[in-house]
């Protein structure tokens, strides 16, 4: 059975949880925040979550974690058997992290943990994200799903990168991510009537309130 390292509120964490429940993999989750113990560390060189431990060792960073299960079963495939098309998904899955995901990350102390404004970070980040919604909008399809037909691992990249980073940019910027990427809400609206994202963000949302308590 797989130990999948990290908490539900990470969005990252989240991601690769929905994989393997899409999956149907058997996994056990154990509760871990960044830690730089060096118990930790043996699994996770940077500290970071997710981490995801089998049975030859362990793995870090969410795009490996995604390939290394797609090559194990293609039983549920999240990524197209065309090369070209599997390549797009990666392409598409690298650009909402590095143009949208890590954009909106800026926001995030301010929004959610109580540091101070920052109006020169604010116009930073809008810079960045014009940049970044305008190539999404080249790159996005929602055809029904965010790279076509069939739902891939960008669409939980997606997911969990807009239902977090959307709550920042309405609330530091007065921008709405589903006004500018269009097909973006009824996209959310397939994916919130997925029972497996369902599953992820009860918990989730658990996991949120008990921390917030």
């Amino acid at each position: 059975m797989f130990k999948l390292y990290g908490f539900p509120v990470s969005n990252y964490y989240n991601m690769v949880k929905l994989t393997l429940l899409e999956k149907g993999f058997e996994f056990e989750e154990v509760i871990t925040r960044p830690s730089q113990e060096e118990g930790y560390l043996s699994k996770s060189p940077m500290g970071k979550i997710p981490c995801l431990e089998v049975k030859e060792g362990a793995l870090t960073e969410t795009n490996v974690i995604f390939d290394f299960l797609e090559d194990l079963s293609s039983e549920v495939p999240l990524y197209p058997e065309d090369p070209y098309a599997r390549a797009k998904v990666r392409e598409l899955s690298k650009s909402i992290e590095l143009y949208l995901e890590l954009v909106t990350r800026q926001l995030l102390g301010a929004v959610f943990f109580g540091a101070p404004a920052d109006e020169q970070l604010n116009e930073k980040v809008n810079a960045e994200l014009d940049k970044g919604v305008s190539a999404l909008n080249r790159l996005l399809i929602f055809g029904p799903f965010a790279a076509g037909e069939a739902m891939s691992y960008a669409d939980f990249m997606l997911y969990y990168t807009v239902t977090l980073g959307n709550m920042a940019t309405q609330k530091a910027l007065g921008r709405d991510l589903c006004d500018e990427l269009p097909g973006l809400a009824a996209w959310l609206t397939i994916m919130d009537g997925n029972p497996l994202v369902q599953k992820v963000n009860a918990d989730r949302d658990a996991a949120l309130k008990a921390m917030m308590a």
